[in-house]
């Protein structure tokens, strides 16, 4: 279990698993998702969106809704892991 000084009351329970991904023949690299990512996960490199990191992903899924083309997988991490908040 992983904390961080900026995420007060907030966790990470390690995930091997990835749970967004990046189609990179569908993104045109607008940048909306670096944009929405609270957590900064996102960067634009050679014209496409790439995740940089998911380490603070607090799996709220505003990527992928603010993606135009569609171009982002997204799927919550099986129960007990990933992101857990003290507050619900």
């Amino acid at each position: 279990v992983r904390t961080s000084k900026e995420f007060p009351g907030v966790e990470w329970v390690e995930i091997s698993e990835s749970f967004i991904k990046i189609r990179e023949d569908e993104c045109i690299g607008c940048g909306n998702c670096l944009n929405v990512c609270l957590a900064g996960c996102f960067s634009i490199s050679g014209k496409k969106a790439k995740i940089t990191t998911l380490e603070y992903c607090m799996e709220c899924s505003a990527c992928w809704y603010a993606c135009e083309q569609n171009a982002i997988e997204f799927n919550w991490p099986k129960g007990g892991k990933g992101f857990k908040s003290k507050w619900g």
